[in-house]
């Protein structure tokens, strides 16, 4: 093949998986490490690009689409950019997912286009691991009780990653206001996980007694109320308007990936708040990273309160979608692209 020719490979969604997208012992350990390198600096990270068809409420109505770029070395050694759809109103009217995505991978040195893959299921997974490593180091390592809100792709892998660093989990809740949807969710990680998953018939319900709640929706209108919060809990609020101002400060810690990425991205009940002058800067606890690298303390007893916030990194997306690449390289999966064959100019 003529040095200068430049293919790309192409992975479909089925690829991706069968590459192994879907396995919480990859993407846990690896949300990790991008974790510790974005503590170390070690990235590039622009502001998400929001396009959408009118004001933040459009979001819940219409939808938008996000442009993730990002960079990140460390031995990880990923660029590349995420464009993700969400359409709240695709399982109801027309059967789609609601989020759906590509990821595009360059070469670290020359930069060159080599995949282009399906982001979707990526985007589910390294989102549903950033929760698993932040139980890691802010769960009680003995939670028993898992209360879950919303039966969309989010919680699905929030449960899986959750059972990949607590495998004491006895117990597994799910609310969703769509009766149907609950009932189906239940049925089908019960069968996926080995647990017995059960439905509520609300969200008190599904998190009254529970170690861990965890909102994954896409509401704007606030679901944990200030009462809620119990001794011991770990919250992650995977969303973005889903928790009452009060029971955030309640919290005695509040920890998040990237604070100024959410100031920026500006609909996280933390930076709703931020932008109304409720709280300033030292309102945030940590950023996760620091806590992974040993910098700033996790939990520190069994009764304190821990509220996790994420708002999404790019970087989390070419990493994990770089290391799906490599597997899918070795294991000759997906279609191999001619984006030239000669360039038509140097």
């Amino acid at each position: 093949m003529n040095a200068k020719q430049c293919d790309i490979l192409f992975l479909s969604q089925e690829d991706v998986i069968k590459a192994g997208a879907l396995d919480m012992s990859i993407a846990v350990p690896l949300m990790e490490q991008v974790y510790l390198e974005h503590h170390r600096k070690n990235y590039v990270l622009p502001g998400k690009c929001v396009l959408r068809w009118g004001d933040g409420d459009s979001e819940w109505t219409r939808g938008r689409i996000n442009a993730m770029p990002g960079s990140i070395g460390g031995g990880i050694e990923a660029v590349g950019i995420k464009w993700i759809a969400s359409s709240p109103q695709n399982p109801f009217r027309h059967g789609l997912p609601r989020a759906s995505a590509v990821i595009i991978l360059n070469d670290p040195e020359t930069l060159v286009p080599i995949a282009v893959m399906d982001g979707t299921v990526i985007s589910a997974v390294r989102t549903g691991a950033n929760t698993g490593v932040a139980a890691k180091y802010l769960a009680r390592p003995d939670a028993k009780i898992l209360g879950l809100i919303g039966a969309g792709v989010q919680n699905r892998t929030q449960l899986t990653a959750l059972l990949q660093v607590l495998p004491s989990l006895a117990e597994i809740r799910i609310f969703d206001p769509v009766p149907e949807r609950r009932q189906q969710f239940a049925k089908d990680m019960s069968a996926q996980t080995g647990r017995a998953v059960v439905p509520a018939n609300s969200a008190w319900a599904a998190l009254d007694g529970a170690d861990i709640y965890v909102t994954a929706t896409s509401t704007s209108t606030p679901i944990i109320k200030s009462d809620w919060v119990v001794p011991g809990l770990f919250y992650s609020h995977v969303g973005s308007h889903e928790c009452e101002f009060a029971a955030i400060m309640k919290m005695d810690k509040r920890v998040v990936d990237d604070w100024e990425q959410i100031k920026h991205r500006g609909v996280e009940s933390l930076a709703i708040m931020h932008a109304q002058g409720m709280i300033d800067d030292s309102a945030v606890t940590a950023e996760i990273g620091a806590i992974v690298a040993g910098a700033k303390p996790g939990r520190e007893s069994d009764k304190e309160t821990v509220y996790f916030n994420t708002v999404g990194l790019g970087i989390q997306d070419v990493a994990l979608g770089s290391a799906i690449y490599k597997r899918a390289l070795a294991n000759g999966l997906g279609t191999k692209l001619r984006l030239w064959d000669t360039p038509f100019a140097l």
